[in-house]
């Protein structure tokens, strides 16, 4: 009996779920960053085994929108709540429950599927807290079930798959068994490009980064990729750049690689970085960019 589905990952910012997505399908596919809100569109992953193909959506965090990606991030977020087989909302264990959690609670009361709490980070709190904190949330919400785990680690996420696999129906699988994303491999190049570019620029360039991916080439070498570092100012500009090239070196080399470890063939990464003032609030770039609320 082969059993399939979808399966939503919500929660604030910074709570895990990429981390808990990339530790399900054992390979790097979303980014992760100390950078709130790093996750901008929702990224599909296709956990597949004998037994199931279970369809993950790692959504954006969501948060007080603060510009029009921010009202993307939270549209693209909580619009996945609805057509799915099932709804794990992750917190983390060592954080208060705080106004965040519980609009997002108030939101989850509409979900299509049954609700499950995963409660993250439990190797950063002793045995005693996590039961507290359990009971916290049980007073909050009626979830299906209360699942802890430590993304970080792959505590308890075997567990997770197969209660998963309890509750999906029986059907046929949606991709290929070697598929782990429907992404087009352009978005996840731009994707490892953004994630060095959070890395090594930390709270300098927070959230003010769109990758535009211009050339794609196939040899007989591998792969000549061209892409755009896109701005709001003149100085993040310089940032990026660094001293005498040397930032942008050090992000070419890193997305090069994480690049390559995807495709499984040699590439070749150049970058440049463009100012566009305000890109965030203008749709017309955020619809360039990959950043379109009607989409959803």
């Amino acid at each position: 009996m082969f059993k399939s589905g979808f399966v939503s990952i919500v929660g604030r910012p910074n709570v895990g779920k990429s981390t808990l997505l990339n530790n399900i399908l054992k390979t790097k596919l979303a980014i992760t960053s100390s950078t709130a809100q790093t996750t901008r569109n929702t990224i599909q992953g296709i956990y597949t085994d004998d037994d199931a193909q279970i369809i993950f959506m790692d959504t954006p965090g969501i948060h007080k929108p603060q510009d029009g990606l921010g009202s993307f991030m939270n549209t693209n977020a909580l619009n996945s709540i609805y057509g799915v087989d099932i709804v794990m909302f992750l917190a983390p264990a060592n954080e208060v429950i705080g106004n965040g959690d519980k609009y997002i609670l108030s939101r989850l009361k509409d979900a299509d599927g049954p609700v499950y709490l995963i409660i993250n980070k439990i190797d950063t709190v002793s045995k005693e807290q996590l039961i507290a904190k359990i009971n916290e949330w049980k007073d909050l919400f009626d979830f299906k079930e209360i699942i802890p785990v430590s993304a970080q680690t792959g505590l308890n996420v075997d567990r997770l798959i197969d209660i998963i696999k309890d509750e999906l129906p029986e059907g046929n699988m949606y991709y290929p068994e070697d598929h782990i994303t429907d992404h087009p491999e352009r978005f996840i190049m731009a994707e490892f490009i953004r994630e060095k570019v959070l890395y090594f620029t930390r709270e300098e360039v927070p959230h003010s980064v769109a990758i535009v991916i211009e050339k794609v080439e196939e040899s007989k070498d591998g792969i000549d990729v061209m892409a755009v570092i896109v701005v709001n100012r003149s100085s993040q500009k310089g940032i990026i750049i660094g001293k005498q090239g040397a930032l942008i070196k050090k992000i070419r080399i890193n997305a090069q690689k994480d690049i390559r470890d995807f495709l499984q063939v040699p590439v070749r990464l150049e970058l440049f970085v463009k100012v566009e003032k305000d890109w965030r609030n203008k749709q017309k770039y955020l619809k360039e960019f990959g950043y379109n609320e009607d989409d959803y």
